[in-house]
């Protein structure tokens, strides 16, 4: 009798059982249990069938959409018209291995969530998961790889920015760096920084210069907090935690992305204790999504500090840079039940930036907002993307619920020609300067030396962001490269205060700058705040 070993799988509701059944020639059958396990997939009646590339590759239309995920093979043809980035991104990868499309832009559980469980068809062998693999494109990744550089050699965040540009995939790229328009928020961010002055002060001692803070009543190590940057997975494995990890080394602040590639159970596993995070917010359309979600925030509240509200990009703005990546590679899709005009119609498509939209709310008002945001969770709530001081103070109104702002133009993202965070700290200074007494300010946007983030300390920022660099510098080396960027800023803001003649943060002020080039080009009109309650008569009703 010559034994032959099979490994057979049957899932019996959210319960997989693998049993090893060896046969006789002369019928005779043992079988024995290995092992039970929690399964989401529903293992097929035809799982054999399944495991045979043939099999797979035919199911490749939009009328019968397969995909592998992860060795396993999902149907979700009925999927495909809610799928944020529209339909044709799935349809080119069906029939094929899209676990490696997938994994760096969707954190764990996002297939749980959106498939049922008997959209999970079977597993496929390894030979045949091989064939499956999608024929690389002659433009995504064309580009021959350099090696990391060695981090010390990078001296600013320009370097840092360029040696990423050389190592993360194109797509990576061009959604990392494309904005609006023709691009003119996105630098003028950085050029109104150049055209504040300095004013150093001599015969100071600075032989000791202390750059700690407080903000929101929690002690940092440094004024410069990560702002809330998406799919930090698709520049380098250790996306966000990465980002976390090295922020905990200069005890700096991060806020999370809503759209981040990691789950924010996953961000803060291993945080130090008294770590800052805060979670930002994408209002859904179903409020049930965004309740869940702040719900989970509420519980990690160890960590997530506060929850930011992001209010300047209500509606994708055109980065043209990312758009075009859809087109890398890309082939038409026509079905009757998938027409290329159904397709246009329907939110969704583009680039990575208008994906992510795919049913963010657009019907946010200070009126409603506020108070829902007020019944789901008690957590301090940061307004982030004011662009104008009125908006300023109106935010200044809802304290205590509100504690703090960040004017940002969204990285230049959303809409072209907006001002810098550096024009709306000044209308504030000049129409409404008890905001600063009232709420706390931050800003983000164009920054990229230490004397940036003292400027904007002077200008009374309390908080200076940065996003684009954080991912640079993961996409230059990991979590170290993020370490080398934070190395970078908090040495360069040290130089900058010593010069000054700045023993601390507590110490920067207006007289230190001269701001008379951009003065001239900040808003000169009515202060719109005629009629105003008095934010202090406002705080005793």
């Amino acid at each position: 009798q010559t034994p032959r070993d099979w490994f057979l799988g049957h899932t019996y509701g959210v319960i997989t059982a693998e049993w090893q059944a060896t046969y006789y020639d002369d019928g005779a059958r043992f079988a024995r249990l290995v092992e039970v396990r929690p399964s989401f997939c529903v293992e097929s009646r035809d799982r054999q069938q399944l495991k045979h590339h043939v099999q797979v590759r035919k199911h490749n239309t939009p009328d019968s959409c397969w995909v592998v995920l992860y060795g396993k093979v999902y149907d979700v043809t009925e999927f495909l018209p809610s799928h944020p980035g529209g339909s044709k991104i799935i349809v080119k990868l069906s029939g094929k291995d899209a676990t490696d499309e997938y994994d760096p832009i969707h954190p764990p559980g996002i297939l749980e969530e959106n498939l049922k469980p008997e959209n999970c068809l079977g597993t496929i062998d390894p030979e045949s998961l091989a064939l499956l693999q999608p024929a690389p494109t002659k433009a995504a990744d064309a580009k021959p790889k350099e090696g990391p550089p060695r981090l010390e050699t990078l001296l600013n965040l320009d370097e840092i920015e360029e040696a990423a540009t050389k190592l993360v995939p194109k797509k990576a790229w061009a959604y990392y760096y494309s904005a609006a328009d023709d691009l003119w928020t996105k630098s003028n961010n950085g050029r109104a920084y150049r055209q504040i002055l300095l004013r150093p002060r001599v015969f100071v001692d600075c032989t000791q210069v202390d750059t700690s803070t407080s903000i929101l009543g929690h002690n940092v190590g440094l004024p410069l907090f990560v702002s809330p940057a998406a799919m930090a997975r698709l520049a380098h494995p250790d996306g966000e935690r990465g980002i976390a990890k090295a922020a905990a080394k200069f005890s700096a602040m991060q806020c999370v992305s809503n759209n981040a590639s990691m789950t924010p159970e996953q961000i803060i596993e291993g945080a130090e204790p008294g770590q800052v995070f805060g979670w930002q917010l994408y209002v859904q359309n179903d409020r049930a999504k965004s309740e869940a979600m702040l719900k989970r925030i509420n519980a990690m509240r160890d960590h997530y500090k506060y929850v930011c509200l992001t209010l300047d990009a209500p509606w994708p703005g055109k980065r043209e840079l990312d758009e075009k990546q859809q087109f890398e590679g890309a082939f038409e899709v026509e079905s009757e039940s998938n027409s290329k005009t159904e397709e246009a119609k329907r939110p969704g498509g583009g680039g990575v930036g208008q994906q992510l939209f795919f049913g963010t709310a657009a019907d946010l008002t200070w009126k409603t907002t506020l108070p829902w945001l007020a019944k789901h969770t008690d957590l301090p709530i940061v307004l982030k993307g004011l662009q104008t001081h009125e908006d300023a103070y109106l935010a200044a109104m809802y304290a205590p619920q509100v504690k703090a702002i960040i004017l940002s133009n969204h990285g230049g993202r959303a809409l072209d020609t907006a001002p810098p965070a550096v024009h709306t700290l000044l209308e504030i200074r000049k129409y409404c300067p008890e905001v600063f007494d009232k709420i706390e300010v931050w800003v983000d946007g164009g920054i990229k030396r230490g004397t940036d983030v003292v400027k904007a300390l002077c200008l009374g920022a309390k908080a200076v962001g940065v996003g684009r660099a954080a991912l640079f510098g993961l996409g230059a080396g990991g979590q170290a490269g993020v370490e080398r960027t934070f190395e970078i800023l908090k040495a360069e803001t040290e130089t900058c205060m010593r010069l000054l003649g700045a023993k601390n943060i507590s110490e920067l002020g207006p007289k230190f700058i001269n701001t008379r080039q951009v003065e001239r080009d900040i808003y000169d009109g009515e202060s719109g705040l005629e009629n105003r309650v008095s934010l202090w008569v406002k705080s005793k009703l």
